[in-house]
């Protein structure tokens, strides 16, 4: 499906050349949102567009999901300098050098996962359609996208026009992504703004501007509403 991608290689290359390993933040925002007594022992996981796995070695490491990472970009060296940041062994993280479109799969995953993924596609009910049919019975399913329609959206648009043109802004309307739920084979959904405001710009452009608006969004964070124009993420969950 060409046709529905805003990204490629040459984008995700780029944007990956001066990753360096190390060592997880907890994620504890995840907690608010996630099923209470999360219990993932013995249980598979997937993210969709995970490289590098930051996000898997999280749901290992506090759940204790067999996680697998599936991206059309994969470098499995820094994957390994990542596990090996946080303590797990090489190989802990499976895995997967595929484009998700042309990814087919008889196995289904207990937990599947994405974050910042789907807004880079035209066809946004294709893509999370896609998730689900990853998702085992009773299994659940957790995609996060960026709030680009704010604050934060005005400042990419601005300062990162080649971030910004990489992102569908209308897969970020929430009565839109509601309509989309309320068509697919899933229970439980729920779409919501998420309580955790923060700001970012590219730093390698703008160094100095982008270190303001950093601390600019730790004084947003004090105000946690969850509401179009202040909120930096949106989450869609549910289970199958």
């Amino acid at each position: 499906m060409p046709d529905n991608k805003l990204t490629d290689i040459r984008f995700w290359g780029q944007r990956w050349n001066k990753f360096t390993p190390k060592a997880n933040k907890k994620y504890a925002f995840f907690e608010k949102y996630l099923p209470k007594n999360l219990n993932g022992n013995g249980k598979s996981f997937i993210e969709i567009g995970g490289f590098p796995g930051k996000y898997a070695i999280y749901f290992h490491q506090a759940y204790g999901f067999d996680c697998s990472i599936l991206d059309f970009y994969m470098d499995v060296e820094q994957v390994h300098q990542l596990e090996q940041a946080n303590g797990l062994e090489n190989g802990t993280i499976t895995c997967i050098e595929q484009d998700f479109f042309d990814f087919k799969s008889e196995k289904k995953y207990d937990f599947v996962f994405s974050a910042g993924f789907i807004e880079h596609f035209e066809d946004t009910s294709d893509v999370i359609r896609r998730h689900i049919d990853l998702v085992t019975d009773n299994g659940t399913f957790f995609i996060l996208l960026p709030n680009f329609r704010g604050l934060n959206g005005w400042l990419q648009k601005h300062f990162d026009k080649e971030n910004y043109d990489a992102h569908n802004i209308n897969s970020m309307d929430i009565d839109f992504l509601k309509t989309i739920m309320s068509e697919m084979d899933a229970k439980n959904t729920k779409v919501a703004y998420i309580k955790k405001n923060m700001l970012w710009i590219s730093q390698t452009k703008y160094p100095i501007f982008s270190r303001f608006v950093k601390f600019l969004g730790y004084i947003l964070k004090l105000f946690p509403i969850p509401c179009q124009f202040l909120s930096s993420y949106i989450y869609i969950s549910g289970n199958k």
